[in-house]
């Protein structure tokens, strides 16, 4: 895939196609097969508002209203209107890059030849979104059925050229003067072609995909950090062993355990467990504590829920949700294919395991700042105990996210609330689900930066006992370090350099040092 061009077809879209469009500058053109079947399916539509037999969303209200049959002069009304009504979110501005995939995953459905809209309409959305232009859309007022009512709706009123949207620039303006600056003419809606700009799941699922790109590379930065805890801590790295792991055969935890075996290849810290290296403990251990042992079952797990989450993902790339649907043979017809139930189940599996990837995570933090546990580490990993705090606090931190992703793991799914005097009487929620999922996943950055700072100090005081860790460990200390994160020493005002650790984890610099002495992982 070219990078800076996706060219839509009839067929659907990858994942990475979503993520170029929304948060990079990639360009969307549509393909001549796909400018052809929007015109054939506008004339199945066109033939159908000629005919006097009512047909729903073409000729008739909409949701309860749908009883009632609308005459050819005020169907362009209609259509408009469903839009300003349908524009009622409210509360914050969503994230840009969010709005950008709601739209392409809008534009993905028009261009499959399925709604009934004209090419006009779709040429529309894709100059819109080439221009850089990015309409108003709030926090609430979708359910998750029916599509994203009112995110799209806020999007649909920016191409009739109303409302507000923000300019490549950042300025949040009126739609109109940001169209006439970039010579884009408004739409003015004709048959189904307001329903179809509203009626899809784009927002959670544009947002599932980000949120699984972005939970890759923090499930890889787990296992980093895992396996620079286990050698802080002078752990064993026996229990990684491929043959243990074959034996109960979940390829999540394969992975994980071989990302974890790789980062401590060469290192001098580890296998000292039952050698009582550190003189601190009574007897040698036996084995490491479960948060240690047991990370590969762990983050192995949630590798395998965003597998499920991805496999849905899919589908869904490659579907045309829209109610009713103009189908190959040319007939008409309602479904429910709209019903965002199977990206709001995954959303919400994917929210049960960032939580838990921040828990075991946050577990092994507190076991390297207790000197009753972190066999022979200072206490809180401090300069000079008593004097020094050392991270005691940066562990506070850690807890107070870790509680917090804890109750953005209850479903939202499972929450349906009745719409539309009870013609819209279960709903998805799916929405709400997305919207929790990504605050998580910038929770659980957070979670894995305090680990790291927490093991990159652990491991660097183990220098002072003769020891050497491995090729992957000196190569993160080293880029960590030259990102302003602060090495052992004295107290010193730590948010700046925990915010520089998230963002060392955010932006793939993490995983990028490990593989310069790993290979690419998992």
């Amino acid at each position: 895939m070219d990078m800076q061009k996706v060219v839509l077809g009839t067929s659907g879209v990858t994942p990475e196609d979503v993520v170029a469009v929304a948060r990079g500058a990639a360009r969307v053109e549509l393909a001549p097969e796909a400018l052809a079947a929007l015109a054939a399916s506008r004339e199945v539509v066109d033939a159908l508002a000629a005919k006097p037999e009512p047909v729903y969303g073409v000729s008739t209200g909409f949701g309860a209203l749908a009883v009632r049959h609308i005459s050819p002069q005020l169907r362009g009304r209609l259509q408009s209107n469903i839009v300003r009504s349908h524009a009622a979110g409210m509360g914050p501005a969503v994230e840009r890059e969010v709005v950008r995939a709601l739209m392409f995953l809008r534009l993905k459905t028009l261009a499959s030849g399925r709604t009934g809209v004209r090419p006009l309409v779709a040429r529309t959305v894709a100059a819109v979104l080439n221009a850089g232009i990015t309409p108003v859309v709030h926090e609430y007022g979708s359910l998750g059925c029916s599509g994203d009512l009112a995110p799209l709706s806020h999007c649909a009123l920016t191409l009739m050229g109303e409302g507000e949207a923000e300019g490549p620039d950042g300025a949040v303006r009126p739609s109109a003067e940001l169209l006439a600056e970039h010579g884009i003419e408004p739409v003015e809606l004709r048959e189904k072609e307001g329903l179809a700009l509203l009626n899809g799941t784009d927002g959670m699922l544009g947002m599932l995909v980000m949120a699984a790109a972005d939970l890759a590379r923090l499930l890889t930065s787990a296992d980093i950090t895992a396996a620079l805890t286990l050698e802080a801590l002078l752990g064993t790295d026996r229990v990684l062993a491929p043959e243990l792991h074959a034996i109960r055969p979940h390829p999540g935890q394969a992975a994980s355990a071989d990302n974890m075996l790789r980062v401590l290849a060469g290192s001098g810290l580890t296998g000292h467990h039952q050698t009582g290296h550190d003189g601190q403990e009574a007897a040698p251990r036996v084995q490491d504590a479960y948060s240690v042992r047991c990370a590969p079952q762990v983050a192995g797990a949630g590798r395998d829920t965003l597998a499920h989450a991805l496999l849905v993902a899919g589908r869904e790339l490659a579907a045309s949700v829209d109610n009713p649907v103009v189908l190959p043979d040319g007939r008409v017809e309602s479904n429910g294919n709209f019903h965002g139930a199977p990206v709001g189940y995954v959303l919400d599996f994917l929210a049960i395991a960032a939580a838990d990837l921040a828990s075991i995570a946050e577990r092994r933090t507190d076991r390297l700042l207790d000197k009753n546990r972190s066999h022979g580490l200072p206490p809180f990993l401090a300069g000079d105990p008593g004097v020094d705090s050392g991270l005691m606090i940066a562990q506070y931190t850690q807890a107070a996210l870790v509680a917090e992703l804890k109750r953005l793991a209850v479903p939202a799914s499972a929450d349906s609330i009745p719409s539309s005097a009870m013609q819209e009487d279960h709903v998805s929620m799916g929405w709400s689900a997305a919207r929790k999922l990504r605050t998580a996943v910038d929770g659980l950055t957070r979670v894995i930066a305090v680990e790291l700072v927490a093991a990159a100090r652990a491991v660097e005081l183990r220098g002072d006992e003769g020891l050497t860790p491995g090729p992957a460990a000196r190569s993160v200390l080293s880029a960590v370090r030259a990102a302003g994160v602060a090495g052992p020493g004295g107290d010193r005002f730590l948010a700046p350099d925990l915010a520089a650790a998230e963002e060392f984890v955010r932006s793939g610099r993490l995983v990028a040092a490990a593989e310069a002495a790993t290979g690419p992982l998992a």
